[in-house]
């Protein structure tokens, strides 16, 4: 299942010096090869989640290991959540396990601005520098609704919505501001928020947004015209289906669930058939976890998207569905060139699955990132997370 085509049945995939060698019907295997005979199974590309918090809110969820949201302010846009992600955090491997071998991670959704992204490659890593997906591009993570006046800082603006809208405006003020002294060759002193606003506005960031709302999302396609930046992805995004066109003629992708709201008041409008609305429209749509339990399951996440087309009779295929959680993300984290589909060339990141993946049996067999083994349920050998070795096992665990 290469993700950017038709599956191939009987197929063979040769990997080579990180890279996919080779992908088709009736390759023949250099004798060097080491042979893994998938008869039965099926290879896809390796999962990529858009939106992922793992390493920042990281288990065991106690408050020590809440590094997500700096919240202390509405526009915190000079913190890299980088400087947050603790390699050692358990629910990596759950997550390689589930076939996930890229993610994107995202500060929290606590203000307007929350900071910058990274990328990753979920290698096992002692430090989040040799996790870093190289020569990738920063995203800014932003917020609007319900959590950045819940959660502010007590004492301080936004209290409600209009109060989103002026902290967005004024921030992106001051970013232009800065942006023009800096062209113009005018002495400034370098800032780290404004050095990520201004990096919006040159187009060097990409922006994420956290938004449920239809009306909400079109106020943000608003402030973009007013500032002239683009918006990359609108994420959860509940009531994306009713402004389908509008995202699509904006070119605005949607990471969100399959059957996932009703948690907080601007969550409770939503369908089951969003993603698949959305594709029908033309948008880029992914299906994002934003959660250590979620992604462990992506695989079966997009088929529930796809099974509810089904109700539609407008069927979305099995190839579609498996764009959702591979080269659609790839595409908007601009790597498109590099992983989310089995091409020559790109990086040998692939799943042998057991069982058809978007059976609710399936369990990835065996996962490589970069041509290396990093999950093998065959073998005796698996990474583990340095914090679990030596932790005693209940006794539930003995059963």
């Amino acid at each position: 299942m290469p993700a950017n085509g038709p599956e191939i049945t009987n197929g063979v995939v040769l990997l080579k010096d990180g890279k996919i060698y080779a992908v088709g019907q009736d390759i023949k295997v250099p004798k060097n090869f080491e042979v893994i005979d998938g008869q039965g199974k099926w290879v896809t590309p390796g999962i990529i989640d858009i939106h992922s918090h793992l390493g920042a809110f990281s288990s065991p969820g106690i408050p020590s290991m809440r590094n997500g949201n700096e919240k202390t302010d509405k526009n915190t846009a000079e913190v890299w959540v980088e400087h947050s992600v603790w390699p050692q955090d358990p629910a990596f491997q759950r997550a390689r396990e589930g076939g996930v071998t890229t993610m994107l991670v995202l500060p929290g959704s606590a203000n307007l601005f929350g900071g910058r992204s990274v990328v990753i490659k979920n290698v096992p890593a002692a430090t989040a520098q040799e996790m870093k997906f190289p020569d990738t591009r920063y995203g800014v993570k932003m917020a609007c609704g319900e959590n950045p006046i819940t959660y502010a800082a007590k004492g301080h603006d936004p209290y409600t919505r209009m109060g989103n809208m002026a902290g967005f405006r004024k921030a992106f003020i001051d970013a232009q501001e800065y942006l023009a002294k800096k062209k113009n060759g005018s002495p400034v002193k370098e800032d780290l928020e404004l050095e990520t606003l201004s990096g919006v506005l040159a187009g060097d960031i990409d922006v994420h947004i956290h938004c449920y709302r239809a009306d909400e999302m079109a106020q943000m396609v608003d402030l973009s015209h007013e500032f002239n930046f683009k918006i990359n992805s609108f994420h959860h995004a509940t009531q994306a289906y009713k402004i389908a066109n509008l995202l699509a003629k904006e070119k605005i992708a949607v990471a969100t669930w399959s059957d996932r709201w009703g948690f907080k008041m601007e969550a409770y409008d939503a369908v089951p058939m969003n993603a698949a609305a959305l594709e029908w429209a033309g948008v880029n749509v992914s299906i994002h976890s934003d959660s250590s339990v979620l992604i462990q399951r992506l695989n079966v996440e997009a088929a529930k998207a796809m099974a509810q087309a089904k109700r539609a009779n407008q069927p979305i295929s099995r190839e579609q569905a498996l764009r959702w959680i591979t080269l659609n993300p790839a595409e908007k984290m601009g790597l498109a060139d590099r992983i989310g589909s089995i091409v020559k060339g790109k990086n040998a990141d692939v799943v042998l699955w057991d069982h058809d993946p978007f059976s609710i049996y399936a369990k990835a067999e065996k996962v490589f990132i970069d041509g290396k083994v990093v999950v093998d349920r065959n073998s005796p050998h698996t990474f583990s997370s340095d914090f679990l070795l030596g932790q005693p096992v209940s006794e539930s665990h003995y059963e």
